[in-house]
């Protein structure tokens, strides 16, 4: 039980009547969150063994029962741990403007497993994208025609450019804002 503490994962190599045991799982994931692999499938579907799992581990969401995957609790607290547990949510909660917020802001490259309609949410994508330019990429195509998106996104990182929509590339502003990043 003291090796499960320290490497939770350690768990996968024992016998299988411990995987059983509620207090070695709920130590398991103590150590690491992704032992919930291999813990039984009751304890997937256990809803403090999965907080305890995801908070240490965030894409351990890939591991528990679906029921728990619309948990906004639950996902909002995987996605605050790794933004890419949000590819494990239900479809419900990836349509979800808090918990896609936290997801980007952990990681903006998330905005690609968002729902469409976040993709299309102006204040959403410039979150985004004032982290990481090359997120613009992931934008609905109006945000792609968007000045004030596409000046944020090309400020940040000048490759983001190769994102914006076609239309936008005859525009001497946004080169303009391309030319600043050299200068500065």
């Amino acid at each position: 039980l003291e090796a499960i503490k320290v490497d939770g994962t350690l768990i996968s190599y024992a016998d299988k009547s411990l995987t059983k045991d509620r207090e070695v799982i709920l130590h398991a994931v103590k150590g690491h969150g992704g032992a919930l692999e291999y813990a039984d499938d009751a304890f997937r579907k256990d809803r403090e063994i999965v907080l305890e799992a995801v908070k240490e581990h965030g894409s351990a969401l890939q591991h528990t029962d679906k029921k728990l995957k619309v948990d906004k609790e639950v996902v909002l607290v995987a996605v605050k741990q790794n933004g890419y547990a949000l590819l494990y949510a239900d479809k419900k909660l990836k349509a979800d403007k808090d918990v896609v917020l936290v997801a980007i802001k952990q990681n903006a490259s998330i905005l690609q497993y968002a729902d469409k309609k976040l993709k299309a949410d102006k204040k959403i994508v410039l979150i985004a994208v004032k982290t990481s330019g090359d997120a613009l990429q992931y934008a609905s195509t109006s945000l792609k025609k968007d000045k004030d998106v596409v000046k944020v996104a090309i400020k940040q990182n000048e490759d983001a450019l190769q994102y914006v929509d076609p239309s936008l590339k005859k525009d001497k502003e946004i080169f303009k804002t391309g030319e600043e990043i050299y200068k500065n």
